[in-house]
């Protein structure tokens, strides 16, 4: 898919969404190339689950100090509706729109923004760039914490197998080896 040039009167953007540069800064250890190894153990995948949620929570603190520190300055305040950051029973946040009095949430609110002629049109491709980077950082945020757990509960298995080998292999008392 080719990008195409903002339309007039979107360049001049208020919110600058975050570039390469800015991830430089997180870990990469996690990377989907520590995936593809052969775990030979528990240790190991408790290891890169462990890697995963940080570079999560990293990749969740940066988001608030870039994106919603943006999101919430002027003129963007001002709107009926604001990007929030959302805890979820998962343990993880993402980030949502919501209205300032929490009576709604989702991205219908910030559709009907972008469809309000009360929005100003200065603002528009700021909404777009601001609704996209939500988007990406959802995206990512969902795939290092679901990486992460299904590390862990794979680690559990293997400790779970490790521990009825090692049961099989423990002597009886009163009895004898075989």
């Amino acid at each position: 898919m080719r990008e195409t040039a903002p339309p007039p009167g979107f360049e001049d953007r208020r919110f600058v969404p975050l570039e390469q540069a800015d991830f430089r800064g997180l870990r990469q250890a996690a990377s989907l190339k520590g995936l593809l190894q052969p775990f030979k153990g528990k240790g190991p995948l408790e290891a890169w689950a462990s890697e995963c949620h940080a570079l999560r929570d990293d990749l969740i603190a940066m988001a608030q100090r870039r994106v919603l520190a943006q999101a919430n300055r002027y003129p963007f305040l001002l709107l009926d509706v604001q990007l929030a950051l959302q805890n979820t029973g998962a343990g993880t946040r993402f980030l949502r729109w919501r209205r300032h009095d929490r009576s709604a949430m989702g991205v219908a609110l910030w559709q009907e923004l972008m469809e309000s002629a009360a929005t100003p049109q200065g603002l528009l491709g700021d909404l777009h760039a601001m609704e996209v980077q939500r988007a990406v950082i959802n995206m990512q945020v969902s795939l290092l914490h679901t990486l992460g757990r299904q590390a862990q509960e794979c680690a559990d298995k293997l400790g779970h197998a490790d521990a009825c080998l090692l049961r099989r292999h423990a002597p009886v008392p009163g009895r004898s080896p075989p």
